[in-house]
């Protein structure tokens, strides 16, 4: 029996010299042993201190534990005079993680703020684990040791922005030593506590203004911008209704978009509007349904099916479609009595395509204004998420409506730009990127593709309507594909702070 293994056999590489006990000397890791030479392992250091903590953790999680470094600071000193208790650090970071989690951000970025934070306490050996509803870690001082795990479960879920760039805030001075462990549980309280900046009713309004946008966007008038407007603050009122009553999400979409569709509807028949058939009834609809299609699950979820995060890339991606069904019930329902009334809805009709650049370019900037207040962002954020939804709307104009190109292809390219210029925002102020790229897609989502699709199956052309509906498939895909695209390639450019020594005789490459 020998000590090694035979000729042509690979060597296991040794326990980190830490494993049995937390004394070791940080740095001591990277040392290697009489077995393995030290080139073949991976030598990561954390960048600076006044790095980004996305920057110096989102490489973490893609590293199992045995190759992360430890932390910089001693667990028994962050507090001078207090014993920090493993237990209300993990419960610390599962709280964060939740508030990150339930406002729609993506599991990787949720998983590098958990590392980030018991990081900045001063545990090593954590292993965050991120799904749609259940937060869990764990930390296990050695290999000797008994893992301490614990979970948390997420049971609401709400879209506000300003509290998300609040916890990020929290998670940037907790990974820079600034906050102690109780002072952070006090701000996560008062962020807890905080009310929304916007009232129900200004949301309501702004439900409102997305629609009436929206319609101007793709041909309407100021009449139909009025009647947009109101068939989805109608909607909106509804679903807040439903919401109070505890009624499922499925049914509050499919009730707020019955309003819209019934405002097509009655346009169609109001023959004393001016212009008010085919086109502006199609508009008013269209409008409706821009202000329910949610564009912000569907990045979420793409995002983390890219990442690899796949169980929660399914579970979004699965209330992505339970949310769009509840939509397709409530506008086909309507539409379908309105046919029977003798609405003359044409599915052949072709919305105008970009008559009034400047008027659409104000519109799109507008929709994407009253998205962004929908999404509850700091009132500092308007501003550039609305410019950057105006850039996102010149660019797709430019290519698919005045150089004739494919309009997913143009999509994919205007998404890209604002996945681009949201990252390079999000970098400067240091917060989440969602605010920045969640509104500003607005105006590119496939209101129009789904209309006609739901309208040609309410008529029985089935094979338009799968057309219809694949189109817009395929578009709110390159949105959500182009967004996390323009995040990337912004990643890739700008250079991360902190020495890194790429790993040299790696033993396995590429999964295998």
């Amino acid at each position: 029996m020998t000590d090694g293994p035979g000729p042509g056999e690979e060597r296991e590489p040794d326990l980190e010299p830490w494993a049995y006990g937390p004394s070791v000397p940080h740095g001591s890791y990277a040392q290697g042993s009489a077995f393995t030479p030290p080139e073949g392992f991976p030598v990561v250091a954390l960048p600076p201190d006044d790095a980004r903590w996305q920057d110096r953790m989102r490489s973490f999680v893609r590293l199992s534990v045995t190759e992360r470094p430890g932390p910089d600071v001693a667990f028994d000193r962050q507090e001078p005079g207090h014993t920090l208790s493993v237990p209300r650090v993990l419960d610390l970071t599962l709280r964060i993680g939740e508030l990150l989690l339930a406002g729609g951000e993506g599991a990787e970025d949720v998983e590098a703020a958990m590392l980030g934070v018991a990081y900045a306490y001063g545990l090593a050996r954590v292993e965050p684990n991120v799904t749609f509803t259940l937060l869990g870690i764990s930390h296990q001082p050695s290999l000797t040791d008994t893992p301490l795990t614990m979970s948390r479960t997420v049971r609401r879920r709400g879209t506000d922005y300003t509290r998300l760039a609040a916890v990020y805030h929290l998670v940037d001075d907790v990974s820079a030593g600034e906050v102690t462990l109780e002072d952070a549980y006090r701000r996560l309280a008062d962020i807890r506590r905080n009310r929304h900046p916007y009232s129900s009713w200004l949301l309501t309004g702004a439900a409102g203004l997305l629609a009436g946008a929206a319609s101007l966007l793709v041909g309407g008038n100021l009449i139909i911008f009025l009647a947009a407007g109101l068939g989805a603050m109608l909607g909106d009122r509804l679903a807040w209704v439903l919401a109070g009553r505890g009624i499922p999400e499925f049914y509050q979409f499919a009730v707020a978009a019955m309003p819209a569709a019934a405002m097509g509807v009655v346009v169609d028949r109001a023959h004393w509007i001016p212009g008010a058939a085919g086109v502006q009834s199609s508009a008013v609809i269209t409008g409706g349904l821009f202000a329910l299609l949610p564009g912000r699950a569907l990045v979420a979820a793409v995002q983390d099916g890219l990442t690899g995060f796949y169980i929660t890339a399914s579970a979004r991606l699965l209330e992505v479609v339970y949310l769009v069904v509840g939509i397709v019930i409530g506008v086909t329902l309507i539409l379908y009595a309105g046919v029977k009334f003798g609405a003359d809805l044409n599915p052949d009709q072709a919305i105008r395509a970009y008559d009034h650049p400047w008027v659409q370019l104000v519109a799109a900037m507008v929709l994407t204004l009253a998205f962004a207040v929908l999404l509850q962002c700091e009132r500092a954020v308007l501003l550039l998420a609305t410019l950057n939804g105006g850039v996102a709307w010149t660019v797709y104009g430019v290519l698919h409506q005045q150089a004739g190109g494919n309009q997913v292809a143009a999509t994919a390219a205007a998404s890209g730009l604002v996945g681009l210029f949201g990252q390079l925002m999000a970098r400067y102020r240091y917060v989440s990127v969602l605010p920045y790229v969640t509104a500003a897609i607005g105006p590119l989502l496939p209101g129009s593709a789904t209309y006609f699709g739901l309208l040609a199956f309410t008529q029985n052309h089935t094979d338009q309507g799968f057309t219809q509906l694949t189109r817009a498939a395929a578009i709110a895909l390159a949105l959500a594909i182009g967004v996390n695209l323009g995040n990337e390639i912004a990643r890739l450019a700008l250079p991360t702070p902190g020495p890194t020594r790429p790993r040299r005789a790696a033993k396995r490459t590429r999964g295998f």
